[in-house]
């Protein structure tokens, strides 16, 4: 291994031992052969060595850049043979794909994922219950125990076919009309792509279902209407046998006995578009004045549900935004609430880690499973897991599905890992709990929330400008150079943590922060009217 003083050297072709010593790379693991470049890097650089306990100090040692290194990126400080392991996070990111000298950029050049699923099931470690936490939020109390966080009402599709009479009814409640309800959040609406041509009982049918149910039954959901048109699959009849859903309306539009069910239309029934718009808007209304008669009160934090999510990852997430999300679920958990992560194509790589936390060989074995669906599944169509990353997160950083993993599950904490759900299923324990879920944010979330999930915190890195009506969003930025470009849409800066504050600080501070955005403090993507369309459910089977 080749170094150079830390002091700098006149004869180094970089010419410049201040600038030397100030250029800063991140050290995450005693055991890795890859630092973090926090800066840019010039070939010819001397970069000092930071201790991983302590980014602040270095070894003494100093390696010379021999190439272009932007923020974020990787850089070798001990040479790695071709087919050797590339270690970040003190865990195996891949192997190098030739000869790696020190200094040298590690990316997709000269790195690729070569990860096995091979993980023992009964040789776990989870961890012991945190110490609890007592904490308080001001929220909406609904029948049933539940409470939620916001107050909304919802108007949702039971297909496409009645999307457009759904969108309709919205844009006859604009603002100025929803003032004659003030405690009302606001009314969103649920339409998809949807609800016919698939099996009925099938998992798509299911799943579907699932969603609709989840988001109508949902506590931040004071009531809703649903409207749909009348021979699809996912009927009024449907939802109330398989997903206990109760209707108020029956199919000659006449209000059933029980006063604590859903109102339902249908277009066929109502006699078409005009007419059941003008049925839907009266209908709203009394569904507005029911939820304008609530009101926040005082309830135990462990009446929240955290969907933990990260969109536009870059190399900062894994060590900023997500280990602080990570110690904000922590807390969470020691509360008595729930942590819900998922995406599950992008634990690939680091189940291994959830496995060990898993307070069961079933739990363990629920994971894996779902990873191995996903193997298959994607295989199906020509594709692997690990052609993730995106072209965004390999711009930030990160190079193989592995490493993006590892960073990924530090949004988990470090508790045990309680349950695994399919996706859109009822969260019904608390603790940490995965989701199976895709990768793309918005469907990912939708099932969270189907879920029951009713605040959502969103990490990222490049720069996501994402909302959830009717729950939510949180979303922190990993880097300080992201938080300040795009100051209105970013709630917390994690970056902080690259300038030297710790990640139980700024865990903390997401904590306190999340309390009070329960009680009704509004996110930047609220303060920005974002969420209205960001509802889409994941189904899968085939439309016939």
């Amino acid at each position: 291994m080749t170094f150079v003083p830390s002091n700098g050297d006149a004869d180094h072709p970089s010419g410049d031992s201040t600038k030397q010593a100030q250029a800063r790379l991140v050290l995450l693991h005693e055991d890795d052969n890859v630092g973090i470049a926090t800066e840019l890097l010039m070939p010819g650089q001397g970069v000092a060595i930071p201790r991983p306990a302590d980014p602040s100090s270095s070894t003494g040692d100093t390696i010379v850049v021999c190439q272009r290194v932007p923020p974020g990126h990787k850089v070798a400080i001990v040479p790695i043979d071709a087919d050797a392991d590339v270690r970040k996070y003190g865990q195996r990111i891949g192997k190098a794909t030739q000869p790696i000298r020190v200094g040298d950029h590690v990316h997709d050049h000269n790195l690729a994922d070569d990860h096995r699923i091979a993980v023992r099931v009964d040789n776990r470690h989870p961890p012991q219950p945190p110490p609890p936490i007592q904490a308080k939020f001001q929220g909406y109390h609904r029948p049933g125990g539940k409470v939620g966080t916001r107050n909304y009402v919802g108007l949702i599709a039971t297909v496409n076919c009645s999307a457009s009479v759904c969108h309709a009814v919205l844009e006859r409640f604009d603002d100025d009309r929803l003032a004659r309800w003030p405690n009302v959040d606001g009314v969103f609406v649920a339409t998809h792509t949807t609800g016919c041509a698939l099996r009925y009982g099938g998992q798509k049918h299911e799943m579907l279902g699932r969603v609709l149910s989840g988001y109508a039954r949902h506590p931040n959901v004071a009531g809703c209407l649903m409207i749909g048109l009348g021979c699809e699959q996912t009927t009024a009849g449907y939802l109330a046998e398989h997903h206990q859903m109760v209707s108020l309306y029956g199919p000659d539009g006449r209000q059933l006995t029980r006063d604590d069910g859903v109102p339902m239309i249908v277009m066929q029934t109502e006699g078409g578009t005009r007419a059941t718009i003008e049925k839907a808007d009266a209908l709203l209304e009394q569904v507005l004045d029911r939820a304008d008669a609530c009101r926040r009160a005082p309830a135990d934090a462990s009446h929240l549900s955290v969907a933990l999510e990260c969109g536009g990852s870059d190399a900062y997430s894994g060590w900023t935004a997500n280990p602080a999300v990570g110690a904000a679920a922590d807390r969470f958990v020691a509360c008595g609430g729930s942590a819900v992560i998922s995406e599950t194509t992008e634990l690939y790589g680091a189940e291994h880690l959830l496995v060990d936390r898993s307070r069961s060989d079933d739990v363990a074995k629920a994971l894996l499973d779902k990873i191995r669906w996903w193997k298959e599944h994607v295989a199906m169509f020509g594709g692997q897991i690990d052609n993730n990353p995106s072209v965004g997160n390999k711009a930030g950083g990160l190079t193989t599905i592995t490493e993006k993993s590892l960073g990924a599950v530090c949004k988990s904490g470090s508790t045990t890992l309680q349950a695994v759900y399919d996706y859109a299923q009822r969260i019904d324990r608390a603790g940490l709990s995965v989701m199976d879920s895709p990768g793309f944010d918005p469907a990912s979330v939708t099932g969270k929330v189907a879920g029951g999930c009713n605040l959502v915190l969103f990490t990222t890195g490049r720069g996501s400008c994402f909302g959830c009506k009717p729950v939510p969003v949180i979303k922190i930025a990993s880097n300080s150079d992201l938080f300040h470009r795009m100051r209105e849409d970013m709630d917390v800066n994690a970056g902080e943590i690259a300038d030297g504050h710790s990640v139980d600080q700024v865990g903390q501070r997401i904590f306190e922060f999340s309390l009070d955005v329960a009680s009704g403090r509004k996110t930047c993507s609220e303060e920005l009217g974002i969420g209205d369309h960001e509802f889409i459910p994941w189904t899968v089977g085939p439309t016939l």
